[in-house]
């Protein structure tokens, strides 16, 4: 099973470069062997968390490389790790199917698939990683491994976007690698502990420096998931293919990012060093500031992929408020949320792709009565619209409950503050997204009309669409199961 661990993050790298290598030329046989690799490392992720579920991590722990007793690259998944491991292992597949149909006719397949799949098993090493500084091996890794899907189309745009995804997310390696060292000075050990590894003894006197250095850390983290202001890379990916920027502002890039702030957080500095200080005001406003500034510039973008991206811009930072409440129900409610935001966000620039392959179209005034064109594109998009809303019953608004609920009963000015942000964001975004389905289903006497070609998408676009609606439904409904699961995640924490 230990040997199964390292595979899972080892396959689809091998596999991705071995893609490069041979470059077949057949079309078939790259999509057989990009699915394949998929199916087969979602598999053993699953596989995976579920034994460290049931069996404990000691069952599925392996050190991929040891520098020192204390300083070593080792896989050691656990609760927080299945949740993560879940949303991707379903995701990715089902990216891959969307992508045959979306890169049938594009350049460099072999180095798009090739790449793809190594970005799988970076991101597949994040989730299982058992300590910081694993995490930040692969986290690294993860950069330069989807830098060249950012970069796919290789115009000016692509080449532009990607300069400057890789600056900001070199300033956010540094202000994470200065919390390393603090941690191997100050921690007593590297791997995740639930509620922190400082040592005591050793901070005693300095507390108020750990907290400037969690600052850093978290916007360091915070580069990957949006926060303001080093969230400028995020829209200008959106120029990449609709299959990266969906597992970029949805699964992979910016999940990795909150996802680092949660460790850091909860398995690092501890929630007790840091709740009531002034570094966790400044976290929280940090959040709060960056969820209206999304969702304001959101309401303002023509451009429907940048409409999207600038709303997952103030999505995540639902997702940080949650975290940075750190208690019990916001952590919670930050975990719950990366779960039903992936689904969303991921079925909602499915949509656009879907849109933009089919009928040319990219701004959202062009787009009047594009519902009667396509209805199962145009239908998903309304439903998942409702969803990322936070209309009851579903998942949107279970979840962004949850973090406000928390946020405000913290009784602080910070939590106020964050949870007040929510409202103002609930507002904003039926504003940015239902005007995009008014323009669907109620389109103006006089408006243009649509190009001929405009038609619905094939079936490895449609399906994953419905697939994804009628997943979001389950979790919906299985909510209550979900929070019990979290829940039970913050004992000790």
């Amino acid at each position: 099973m230990k040997f199964l661990t390292a595979l899972s993050v080892l396959f689809p790298v091998a596999v991705g470069l071995m893609l490069m290598g041979l470059r077949p030329q057949d079309g078939k046989l790259r999509n057989r062997i990009a699915i394949f690799s998929a199916v087969a490392t979602s598999l053993m992720i699953l596989c995976v968390v579920f034994v460290s579920l049931r069996f404990g991590a000691d069952a599925v722990t392996v050190v991929l490389l040891r520098f020192s007793d204390s300083l070593r690259l080792e896989l050691r998944p656990d609760g927080v790790s299945a949740v993560f491991g879940c949303i991707i292992s379903l995701l990715w597949p089902i990216t891959v199917v969307y992508a045959f149909s979306y890169m049938s006719h594009e350049h460099s397949l072999n180095r798009f698939y090739g790449f793809f799949l190594i970005s799988y098993g970076t991101v597949a090493g994040i989730v299982l990683s058992g300590n910081f500084l694993t995490l930040y091996f692969f986290y690294e890794l993860m950069t330069l491994s989807t830098l060249p899907l950012v970069m796919h189309e290789m115009n000016g745009k692509a080449r532009s976007a990607g300069a400057k995804y890789i600056l900001y997310s070199m300033v956010g390696a540094t202000l994470i690698f200065i919390v390393l060292v603090f941690f191997i000075h100050y921690g007593s050990t590297l791997d995740f502990v639930p509620g922190g590894i400082l040592d005591p003894q050793a901070i005693a006197g300095h507390e108020s420096t750990l907290r400037f250095v969690f600052v850093l850390g978290f916007f360091g983290f915070g580069v990957k998931a949006g926060i303001f202001p080093l969230n400028d890379w995020l829209p200008s990916a959106s120029v990449a293919p609709t299959p990266v920027t969906a597992l970029l502002h949805a699964v992979a890039v910016v999940k990795s990012g909150a996802f680092g702030i949660m460790r850091l957080i909860y398995f690092g500095f501890g929630a007790s060093l840091l709740r009531g200080s002034a570094a966790q005001a400044v976290v929280l406003c940090a959040a709060a500031l960056t969820i209206v500034y999304g969702s304001v510039m959101a309401l303002r973008t023509g451009h429907l992929k940048r409409r999207l991206a600038y709303s997952t811009i103030a999505n995540l930072s639902y997702i940080l408020v949650g975290f940075a409440v750190m208690s019990p129900g916001g952590f919670t409610g930050g975990m719950l949320h990366m779960i039903y935001h992936a689904v969303i966000k991921i079925s909602l620039f499915f949509c656009a792709g879907s849109i933009l392959h089919h009928s040319h179209l990219e701004y959202i005034d062009d787009m009047e009565g594009l519902g009667r064109k396509m209805p199962v594109t145009c239908g998903t998009f309304a439903f998942m619209s409702f969803a990322l809303c936070g209309i009851p019953p579903l998942g949107g608004f279970i979840s962004k409950w949850t973090i406000g609920t928390s946020a405000a009963a913290t009784g602080s000015w910070a939590g106020i503050v964050g949870a007040s942000a929510l409202i103002v964001s609930a507002i904003l975004s039926m504003l940015y997204m239902m005007t995009v389905l008014v323009r669907f289903y109620l389109p103006l006497k006089e408006a243009a009309p649509l190009p001929e070609h405009c038609h619905e998408a094939d079936r490895c676009m449609t399906v994953p669409l419905v697939f994804l609606c009628v997943l979001c439904l389950v979790l919906s409904c299985c909510s209550s199961g979900l929070i019990r699961w979290l829940m039970a995640l913050t004992v000790g924490m």
